[in-house]
């Protein structure tokens, strides 16, 4: 396989947030721009202006379309013609418009074939929402956009720990009837096959989380478990999917069995989120699972208490562009054997008492579930 250059795309997310700080601080390392040709989707204007605040070097190439984005050159795509107005550290409608304009430009460009793969820095989920979005976040907008009917899934990631939510931004009262048989079978299998096309994983092992406290208890505490969780599993185990449990979240993260699996189902949001960020401090990735774009985030938001200030870590956005790149290339390396699927032989019945004979058809390769 090619080891080419990835084109990656970068949207600006909140101009009142990092995003623009770690963006430029991750391309300030000459060397990003020997591994990746990038584009930023945003404005050069507010680009500048966090540059200049924040006492940055780090230089770009402003285009008018993806088309003229250049290697060796941190290309900034101009998505705006007017001047977006920056208010360090606040929420704003107007930041809000900004980073959905980015993120729109990004997904058309994406349907062109004008990229790769998607790195996304943070939003702010209240001051994007519009007549044209009113999404929980990234993952559930991506998917309508350019998911061409696959299903997402979140997985937060670094080299040690893989957390997949079966639900993600729902209100707590809202978790419970969300759990059904149907939603854990459906995100453990896109879980499973993305563990093994995605980061090359051959035969992945796979721990279930509960529900209730101390997985219920025996029906004291809930029977979400014994009704749904155990069934579920057992459909897996009857696909081939290797999965465990369900175990109690606090004694699970608590003794360390997570360093067991290959990857950890959560049931809901802070029950998966909160033990990874705590584990993985800077080095997380937020990685969109199950869908034919490869789209990668920081594990952060726009943390509006620092912005501007100069203390955002790049870490997390670095590795998010490393991540990306690997996807890639994994999936291009996964698809090679079944590009060009060996015909196979069917027996062709007669009734008119001959001699049997073969014919020789060609099998249509099996879809992945990108």
């Amino acid at each position: 396989m090619e080891n080419k250059k990835i084109r990656v795309a970068i949207t600006q997310g909140d101009t009142n947030g990092i995003g623009y700080e770690v963006i430029l601080k991750a391309f300030a390392d000459p060397m990003m721009l020997e591994l990746c040709t990038p584009i930023i989707y945003g404005s050069p204007k507010v680009a500048t202006y966090h540059r200049k605040a924040l006492d940055l070097q780090t230089n770009f190439s402003i285009i008018e379309k993806a088309e003229d984005m250049q290697d060796g050159r941190l290309n900034m795509l101009a998505v705006f013609e007017d001047e977006v107005k920056v208010e360090l550290g606040t929420p704003s409608k107007e930041a809000g418009a900004a980073a959905l304009k980015a993120l729109d430009r990004a997904m058309a460009d994406y349907r062109q074939g004008l990229y790769d793969v998607l790195v996304t820095a943070p939003i702010n989920k209240n001051t994007i929402q519009s007549d044209s979005f009113h999404f929980c976040g990234h993952t559930e907008y991506i998917e309508q956009c350019v998911g061409e009917g696959h299903k997402a899934l979140m997985i937060l990631m670094n080299n040690t720990l893989r957390v997949a939510l079966v639900t993600t931004h729902l209100p707590i009262k809202d978790v419970a009837q969300a759990i059904t048989k149907e939603a854990i079978v459906e995100k453990a299998t896109i879980f499973h096959q993305a563990l093994k096309r995605d980061l090359r994983i051959s035969s992945p092992r796979i721990a279930i989380l509960s529900l209730n406290p101390h997985s219920g208890d025996g029906g004291v505490l809930g029977t979400e478990e014994q009704d749904i969780i155990i069934p579920a599993i057992a459909e897996l185990e009857e696909n081939n999917i290797q999965t465990f449990g369900p175990y109690a979240a606090d004694g699970f993260f608590g003794s360390g069995m997570y360093s067991r699996y290959d990857g950890v189902l959560a049931m809901y949001h802070d029950q998966g989120l909160a033990p990874f960020k705590t584990l993985a401090l800077e080095s997380g990735v937020n990685f969109t699972a199950g869908l034919p774009i490869v789209r990668t985030s920081p594990d952060h938001g726009t943390a509006y208490d620092i912005a501007g200030k100069g203390m955002a870590d790049e870490q997390s956005f670095r590795q998010a562009i490393y991540t990306a790149i690997d996807i890639y290339r994994n999936r291009q390396n996964y698809d090679v054997p079944f590009a060009n699927p060996l015909p196979k032989l069917y027996h062709e019945k007669r009734e008119d008492g001959e001699k049997a004979r073969f014919t020789v058809k060609k099998e249509q390769p099996k879809q992945n579930n990108s």
